[in-house]
């Protein structure tokens, strides 16, 4: 059952379920912080429904609170980070602004990180780069958690893939796992008792299901555009691997640890002014956003949007009328929030 909850609140409770748990203050702001903004935006599956787990990782000792990035290599507008296995949101902001930086100073910017741990919601960094006004790429990779096409056994991660476009009005933010839909949107859909929108992947008998915990047993999860998104799956874990000179796939299966501990990350940011003005860029963009919006919808009455545009709607309801958070979760959180 779904219930809302005060931004504030929200954020207060997990903030403090953090700081019981070892992190230290400015740290559990910022994570309470991005939890929180996840959930805001409709993605509860990375907000505070990943409290609990982040919190058991925490405690395992598979995330250290206390790591901070360690510059490892630079090339002109290049760095390469090791991670130390800290706080993964902690890490992945750090490599976001230094991308940023470098972009601002060099027209382009590339910052890698190994060794690091959850990110959360990828989307996240793209955010963060299209509130500064830059493009950006960014991505990691993941234990396998999927089948290759044409396998009925997991041997790939579902690899998220994020982009951002900056537009003061409307900014294009692309979030997309490499699976039709990650686990954490399964859980959301487990716990909320409702079917998916569109077959996401088979049950244990293999049938195509919209049934979310069928496919969290079987863990035959479909992978974004079948054989095409198995494919980009392979070419993003490798690519990963290979420009933060870290672990691949492959590697974190072999070590057993799961919710991307020890995984690889790249942040890509590229001044959008480089060859235009920036009159011509927001002309561009909202030619083709007006031409999104004009296009005839599937149903009668709605609006065809541009990645990011539906997210920024649920930001502004949510906050005026509470956040969405599952009730149980929310107690769990609230658990490990008492004062100790």
């Amino acid at each position: 059952m779904n219930m809302r909850v005060p931004f504030d609140q929200l954020k207060a409770v997990i903030k403090q379920a953090l700081l019981n748990v070892g992190l230290p203050e400015e740290k559990a702001e910022i994570c309470a912080r991005i939890h929180s903004e996840t959930s805001l935006d409709g993605i509860e599956s990375h907000g505070l429904n990943r409290v609990p787990r982040f919190v058991n990782y925490v405690k395992k000792g598979l995330v250290n609170v206390h790591a901070e990035p360690e510059l490892i290599h630079a090339r002109g507008l290049a760095e390469n980070y090791d991670g130390n296995l800290g706080v993964g949101i902690i890490n992945a902001m750090f490599c976001m602004d230094r991308a940023i930086a470098l972009a601002k100073e060099h027209g382009l910017g590339i910052v890698t990180i190994r060794n690091t741990t959850h990110w959360m919601r990828g989307g996240t960094y793209a955010w963060q780069a299209a509130e500064q006004g830059m493009l950006a790429i960014n991505w990691t990779n993941t234990e396998s958690c999927m089948p290759m096409w044409g396998s009925t056994e997991i041997s790939v991660g579902n690899n998220p893939f994020c982009m951002a476009i900056p537009d003061e009005k409307t900014p294009i933010v692309l979030d997309m796992a490499l699976s039709l839909y990650s686990y954490g949107k399964l859980e959301t859909y487990r716990l909320a008792g409702k079917q998916l929108p569109y077959p996401g992947g088979f049950d244990k008998n293999g049938n195509l299901t919209s049934d979310p915990g069928a496919i969290e047993e079987s863990q035959r999860i479909l992978p974004t555009g079948y054989w095409k998104g198995s494919g980009l799956a392979i070419a993003l874990d490798m690519a990963a691997a290979i420009l933060a000179n870290g672990k691949t796939g492959l590697d974190m299966d072999a070590e057993g640890n799961g919710n991307c501990t020890s995984c690889c990350q790249v942040f890509i940011v590229i001044d959008p002014t480089i060859f235009s003005t920036k009159e011509e860029i927001e002309q561009m963009i909202k030619n083709r956003i007006d031409a999104v919006h004009n296009a005839k919808p599937e149903k009668e009455g709605d609006t065809v949007t541009v990645p990011g545009e539906r997210s920024l709607a649920k930001r502004a309801y949510n906050l005026a009328n509470g956040v969405p958070v599952n009730e149980q979760v929310w107690t769990r959180v609230q658990e490990l929030a008492k004062k100790i």
